[in-house]
Formats: structure tokens, sequence, C-alpha cells
């Protein structure tokens, strides 16, 4: 008797269908770093369909300004301001706009980050701190200033830290943006043992590969030397955005107000796969189309 092939995952639930009870944000707002775009604005959406007043940060004027548009489709009250999280005195502004316009914030999301593929031996310093200081350092700046100001009002909150799986497997070709997320999966479990007495849970969020028109060009190419990516995941489909925000509205939600110090994978277990035998290596470089490195070639020193 004949059986049809594996299946998969089916598919999520449409667009504008929300995981959680209407209104359950609502007197809350939230800010998310990085909000403009791809996956910060999905889970900004989400935030918005469910009641939430929304505070969208980032250091592009334009991404700002569509990000805005898109929230405020959906009925919400959004403000944008522009922020470099690298600097202490823009996160300041950005709160103290934020608490302007509709009240401390009670959901944070750090989502900003800087990533870019590259073979480790031609990172420059300057590529590495400046992935390392957004998306590590930027991450703690926008944390502290956010804790602190809950702390001195005796109110709880909630911090959900956008991470990435190779934070715990390593990342070929991400060496710089790896090591910072793993910093950034640390913060989540120390921060969450320190702030928990205050009433502040911090959590991360780990996406799989859920493509979107914002991706950086060096990704998007990368992805499209593979030509079926359904194929090559588990769950045989690439996730949705709109999932991730499921999940982060959740974490954030008093429907998990006992959840803290957790990193949740939303990539249909896609980073634990593993082959029977080893297939055969095949060096970054060459993965990326590299020739044999040339320090003559490797981005500027400084």
């Amino acid at each position: 008797m004949a059986t049809s092939g594996p299946t998969g995952f089916p598919a999520p639930p449409p667009l504008g269908v929300a995981a959680l009870p209407a209104g359950t944000f609502d007197g809350n707002s939230v800010l998310v770093t990085g909000g403009g775009t791809g996956l910060g604005l999905a889970i900004a959406v989400e935030f918005a369909r469910l009641g939430a007043s929304l505070v969208l940060a980032s250091r592009s004027d334009e991404h700002l300004t569509t990000g805005a548009e898109v929230v405020r489709a959906t009925g919400a009250e959004v403000i944008a301001v522009g922020c470099d999280i690298r600097e202490p005195t823009d996160i300041t502004r950005a709160f103290d706009s934020a608490n302007e316009a509709f009240g401390m914030p009670s959901v944070l999301i750090n989502n900003a980050a800087a990533n870019f593929p590259s073979p480790a031996e031609d990172l420059s310093p300057n590529a590495w701190r400046t992935v390392v200081d957004i998306t590590l350092n930027g991450t703690f700046l926008c944390s502290r200033e956010f804790a602190r100001r809950h702390l001195v009002a005796g109110t709880p909150a909630s911090i959900l830290n956008v991470a990435a799986s190779y934070a715990w497997t390593g990342g070929p070709g991400f060496a710089h943006s790896a090591a910072a997320k793993a910093g950034v999966v640390n913060l989540v479990e120390t921060l969450a043992v320190e702030w928990g007495p205050a009433g502040i849970r911090v959590n991360g969020l780990v996406p799989g590969l859920m493509p979107h028109g914002e991706m950086t060009a060096d990704i998007r190419d990368n992805l499209d030397r593979t030509p079926n990516l359904d194929v090559c995941q588990p769950a045989l489909r690439v996730g949705e955005p709109r999932e991730l925000g499921w999940a982060a509205t959740f974490l954030s939600s008093p429907y998990a107000g006992f959840v803290s110090g957790h990193t949740m994978v939303v990539d249909g277990a896609n980073w634990q796969r593993r082959y029977l035998t080893s297939p055969p290596v095949v060096s970054i470089r060459e993965q990326m189309g590299r020739g044999k490195f040339d320090p003559c070639d490797s981005q500027p020193e400084g």
C-alpha cells in the first residue's frame, strides 16, 4: 500500500490572528529596538494588535518612518525615536520620549543587532568592535536604563532579548555575532536572577530562518544559493515572522508570569539537526566563494 511522503509542519494561522486574548497589553507600552524593519517590526505589530502602544527605536529615519506606518495601520498608537544603542545618552533620550508619550514602557524588546558573514581572519578590529558594541553592549545598556527606571518606581516589567542559536553552538562565518549573542543569552540568565526580586522578568527569543524583505544583501545572497529552503528544515518549511511575534507577546505577557531566565527557540528544531554520518567539510571561505586568504584583501585595520 502506497503511503504519502513527509509533510512537515502545517502552515501557521493567517496574519492578523492573535495568539493571546484581545487587549492583553491594553494600557501598556512596548519599546522595540531595531523595530522599524524585519523581525523587530513583526514583533512590534503583534504587540500592537493586542492593545499596546509602541515605541520604535532605530538609527535609520527611513526605517522608523515606514515601520511607524505599518504599526499605525493596526490602529495602535506609535512613536518613532532615533537611537544609536551604543550611546547611553541616546538611550536615555529614547526612554524619556517613551515616558512622555505613553508613560514608562512595561516591556523592552532588545532586537537591534549588527551582523554580516565573514571568515574570522578577514574581520578587522573595527568590524569586530562594531558588531559586539551594537549587539552585546547595546543590549546591556538598554536593559540597564530600563531596569533602573523600574527599580526606582518599584514597578514590574519584562525584558526580552532576541538572540541566535549559534550563541550555544558557535557560528562559523559569524564569529563576531556568535560571540556577542552568547553574551546576550548569558545576560538573560544573569539579569533574570538579579532583577527577579524587583519583579523584572528577563527572557530570550531565538528566531529560526524567517525570510523577510529587509534582510541584508549578503545574507540574502547566502540564502539564494539554496533553491529550496523548505526542504533544508526539519519542519519542511521556513518560519513566518509573525510566529516570532506570537512567541514574543506570550513571553512578555502575564500568561508567562512565572517564566524568567529562559531562552525560547522558534526554529522548527533546525538548530538541533544532526547527520548520521559526517558530511565533507567545506571551509567558510569556499562556502562564501572567497579564494585563499590574502592579508592585502582583508578589511582595513582600525
